[in-house]
């Protein structure tokens, strides 16, 4: 019985960790007005047939804070690496010097900051529900287990455990939130 509290308690960290792994996935492609590598990790480039992560056929940098530069290693690519850009729709758009594509970020207003707080406090909410639900999952598989003979007491205490647990991956929301709120609103 015990092993299989430990299962439901390892499985509930298991998926309330995805869920801050994705939250953290999807923060990434809010840009701040900051160039950053990691805004193209989702473009993936038309290579001899095969879609593949642009990261594996150029080399992407950032010359200075506002300018991201991305040196294909195949100048076949350049114009595949371009409307890779924009049809990943990030709002960037790119131009080709003939060796390399410089992409550059515009200063983002005001009123654009909050909408992306918005958006990032969306994505934030999305990850609490998914914690939300994990606990309920292993609550209700707690709940199993005590029809099938474990002690009230100790369902009390592992459901304890699992609010425990669920509290600190809320937390740990809350400052992820809270990093990204201020890396947008830095001007």
């Amino acid at each position: 019985m015990e092993e299989e509290i430990q299962f439901e308690l390892d499985s509930a960290k298991e998926a309330m960790q995805k869920s801050v792994d994705r939250l953290e996935v999807e923060l990434l492609k809010i840009r701040a007005g900051k160039a950053n590598p990691s805004m193209l990790s989702q473009v993936f480039v038309d290579y001899y047939g095969v879609k593949t992560a642009l990261s594996q056929v150029a080399n992407v940098s950032t010359p200075d804070p506002r300018t991201l530069s991305v040196q294909p290693w195949e100048k076949a690519l350049l114009q595949d690496i371009s409307k890779a850009i924009i049809d990943a729709n990030l709002g960037l758009n790119p131009q080709s010097n003939g060796d390399v594509i410089m992409i550059s970020i515009p200063v983002l207003t005001e009123e654009r900051r909050a909408a992306l707080v918005k958006q990032s406090k969306g994505y934030g909410e999305d990850a609490k529900v998914a914690i939300r639900v994990a606990r309920k999952e292993a609550n209700d598989a707690v709940k199993k287990m005590q029809k099938d003979g474990l002690p009230e007491d100790r369902a009390k205490s592992v459901e304890s455990k699992i609010q425990d647990i669920t509290a600190a991956y809320s937390v740990t929301v809350d400052a992820v939130l809270s990093d990204k709120e201020k890396d947008i609103m830095t001007v």
